[in-house]
């Protein structure tokens, strides 16, 4: 017997059937082994040595998997292609003492046959660099959190949390936030003028005043500039016609995948996370089974393997015809820091097209593939081609300019459209030089300058990416935990900080300037990269950060005066005891309703009371993870798997560990009205129930 560990029990069977009978496949459910949850396990001392532990929820899959391996003829660590499933593979070599140099680290792309069979028949060594440069992240943000965190707690209120990608994250909304209440509008003015030739009109915009661009800043120099041309004529100074192409985009990547799922289908981070899972996992196709359609969902390269590039250019010539297929492959260029590992989002297989998939797949796996399929197949067809023509007109020494283009030839726009307007025409008339045109009419615009936009998912995403601010496997859980602490809402589409997020920002760029410096947050994440290319140790780096945390750490800690009280927020409930008004208030706990009437009335008020007080914790049937309490932005109360992103599993009800002793299915805990519980049987046919 052959065991295969992977980690998500989403693509077992995607797997095993590609592998032959002789192979058992083992999903470790994600980690197995990390740094305890009520200790700090890092010795500063000595050289930052994590001590990690098997985690308690997983004892049991750790207990069984030893079992596996003893009748084991060989072993693969088949966990991501990244470095969180590098470390997944280190601790498992661990706990199943294999040898350091052994040859069980497989590692797969894409799960097709071709891929995963190769990958088992050439395993290597587990990479120590990856491991590594896991280390040095989880280390940090150990130290980060840690240390941090308690002290937010302390200096504001309630268990609040801070963290070296989040709490950067979190200014970038507050920064948006307050240069919009800041800002002051500056008017401009615009000029247009509406010129004709024969009978064909067409518009020219006003840009320079001799050779120098032009800006109109309020209603006395438009009126100086009418006045200049009042009685000009309008020649031709120069016409530009030339044909200019447009490069399709690159295949995806993580995030550009993650800001088009949420501006374009409208999809939320969390649909999006669980919907790309599932589409590198395997999905069920009507009369197929389960199979994976796309490559590893987490990237930031977009590079594509040369069989990849050969199967498209198949694919264009047979559907489009050779003028869509370029003689050569069009290559796009990641940025610096990107991990070249693995490739480009992409379609494993182009023979599930979106049109034979129809019908076939539940619709908002459709959807996502539509996307990823259509930009892969664009990313490698012909350049689009525009009739561009760019007229110069002069009136005195005012210049004005028309420019539009037409479509010669539609390229990779066939497949994938980047702008609407791609078809509009040029609608000028044949023009030459010295020519003179009839001004119709002059029209003149006040404007005013617009504040900032806030960010919406996908912006804020794509600002992370462009910032260097955490990695494509980070960026979706990031922006979920400032909405799980409440540091962030929505209004509308927008993200908007709470009042508690702008404090917890405040108080942290005070007094950690360094954590709160988004360069220096970029250039760890640089370090790290090198820790994975060998260059450095990870040790180093959290040495050269620590130093000067530890020193703040202390400064702080030890300041006095310093700690936050938020002002109270009025609410429409009143008092059932003096009649006032009642506030929300910030306490230990979190929030709270309070008498506006304090001290001479001290009536209080929990939010969602009975719920507020649940703390116990179960065990997720989806990946064997810690479920514990959570909240919607309503208050109601629901359970949650704690390893989200990687696992989605909610419910109303928080699920047991222990069985029913009648037919044996999953026991649910419901929590009821005035503190009142029951466990009841999960299986419909069973009427098992415990008061």
């Amino acid at each position: 017997m052959k065991l295969v560990f992977i980690e998500g029990p989403g693509k077992r069977d995607t797997i095993k059937k590609y592998l032959g009978s002789e192979y058992v496949v083992f999903p470790t459910k994600g980690h197995v082994r990390d740094l305890p949850a009520k200790s700090f396990a890092i010795d500063i001392e000595h050289g930052y040595e994590p001590t990690y532990e098997i985690i308690p929820e997983k004892k049991s899959i750790v207990n069984e998997l030893k079992k596996q391996a003893e009748k084991a003829d060989a072993i693969y660590l088949a966990t991501d292609p990244d470095r969180e499933g590098e470390a997944i593979a280190w601790h498992l070599a661990t706990i199943l003492n294999l040898d350091k140099d052994a040859l069980v680290r497989t590692a797969f792309n894409e799960i097709s046959k071709k891929a995963v069979q190769e990958s088992i028949q050439h395993p290597k060594p587990i990479n120590y660099d990856l491991v590594n440069a896991q280390q040095g992240r989880r280390v940090l943000d150990r130290i980060m959190g840690y240390k941090l965190s308690p002290l937010l707690s302390k200096k504001i209120h309630g268990k609040l949390s801070a963290g070296r990608v989040q709490s950067v994250t979190l200014k970038l909304i507050v920064d948006r936030e307050k240069a919009i209440q800041s800002f002051v509008p500056v008017e401009y003015w615009n000029i247009t003028a509406e010129l004709k030739k024969d009978k064909d009109k067409f518009k020219a915009e006003l840009i320079q005043y001799k050779d120098k661009k032009l800006e109109i800043p309020n209603k006395d120099a438009v009126d100086k500039i009418l006045a200049d041309i009042e009685n000009a004529e309008y020649k031709v100074s120069n016409v530009k016609r030339q044909v200019t192409y447009s490069k399709p985009p690159a295949p995806y990547i993580t995030s550009s995948l993650q800001q088009d799922a949420v501006s374009k289908l409208k999809m939320t981070l969390n649909a999006y996370t669980k919907c790309a899972q599932s589409l590198y996992e395997g999905v069920m196709i009507a009369g197929e089974g389960k199979t994976a359609l796309v490559t590893y969902i987490r990237t930031d390269s977009t590079r594509v393997s040369l069989d990849a590039q050969f199967m498209a250019k198949d694919y264009i010539l047979n559907n489009f015809g050779e003028a869509y297929a370029p003689k050569k492959f069009n290559e796009y260029a990641s940025k610096e820091s990107a991990q070249d590992a693995h490739e480009a989002i992409r379609p494993i297989n182009l023979k599930y097209t979106p049109e034979y998939l129809k019908g076939k797949i539940e619709e908002q796996y459709l959807k996502l593939y539509t996307l990823i399929f259509k930009r892969f197949v664009a990313s490698q067809m012909s350049f689009a081609q525009y009739d561009s023509l760019t007229v110069d007109i002069l009136a005195n020494d005012y210049k004005f300019r028309a420019s539009g283009k037409a479509l010669i030839f539609d390229g990779y726009t066939r497949v994938y459209k980047v702008q609407e307007d791609d078809k509009n025409g040029i609608n000028i008339p044949a023009l030459n030089e010295g020519e003179i045109v009839d001004k119709e009419k002059l029209i003149t615009e006040q404007k005013f300058t617009k504040p900032p936009v806030r960010f919406t998912e996908a912006s804020l995403i794509k600002e992370m990416e462009v910032q260097g601010i955490g990695r494509p496997a980070t960026y979706a859980s990031t922006v979920m935990t400032l909405f799980n602490r409440e540091y962030i809402k929505t209004e509308k589409k927008y993200l908007v900080p709470t009042e508690l997020g702008v404090q917890v920002t405040e108080y942290l760029e005070e007094h950690f300037k360094n954590v709160m410096d988004i360069k220096f947050t970029a250039d760890m994440e640089k370090q790290l990269d090198d820790v994975e290319l060998g260059k450095v140790k990870w040790q180093d780096i959290v040495d050269n950060f620590y130093k000067d945390f530890s020193k703040q750490l202390d400064i702080a800690s030890k300041e006095i005066g310093s700690t936050i009280k938020s002002a109270p927020e009025p609410s429409d409930i009143k008092c059932d005891k003096c009649g006032a008004m009642m506030v929300y208030r910030d306490g230990k706990f979190g929030r709270f309703l309070a008498c506006s009437n304090f001290p001479q009335c001290k009536n209080t008020k929990n939010i969602n009371q009975p719920q507020s007080q649940v703390t116990e914790t179960g065990i997720c049937p989806k990946c064997g993870g810690v479920v514990s309490a959570k909240y919607s932005k309503r208050g109601k109360l629901f359970f949650g798997c704690d390893n989200f992103p990687k696992c989605d599993y909610i419910s109303w009800d928080l699920p047991l560990e222990k069985k029913c002793p009648k037919c044996g299915a999953n026991l649910f805990k419901k929590f009821g009205a005035k503190g009142k519980t029951s466990v009841v049987c999960n299986n419909k046919g069973c009427t098992y129930v415990e008061d």
